[in-house]
């Protein structure tokens, strides 16, 4: 289960990094929100996937509640997910 979690993390990452950019883009003049609204879904189903995953993993390996918080904020910080794999899950495999 923890590999498929990294893998999860690293999909969510890169999908918050690729709608962030879809999302300046959108901005551009001469950018439209058909990027944001492509890369939204799947983003979102990482997104929830990443935190149900994590609920589950905190009792298999008894994370604190300082070490859990900072898996679940991994998610909501570019480049987050990239840190909380490297620093807090690598370890564990």
């Amino acid at each position: 289960m923890l590999k498929s979690f990294r893998i999860i993390a690293f999909l969510e990452g890169v999908s918050y990094l690729l709608l962030m950019a879809a999302a300046l883009y959108k901005r551009m003049p001469e950018g439209n929100d058909k990027f944001v609204k492509l890369l939204g879904m799947p983003h979102g189903l990482l997104f929830v996937a990443y935190i149900a995953i994590a609920i589950f993993l905190r009792s298999t390996y008894k994370w604190d509640t300082k070490t859990f918080a900072i898996i679940l904020l991994g998610s909501l910080i570019p480049f987050g997910t990239f840190y909380v794999d490297k620093i807090y899950l690598k370890p564990l495999a």
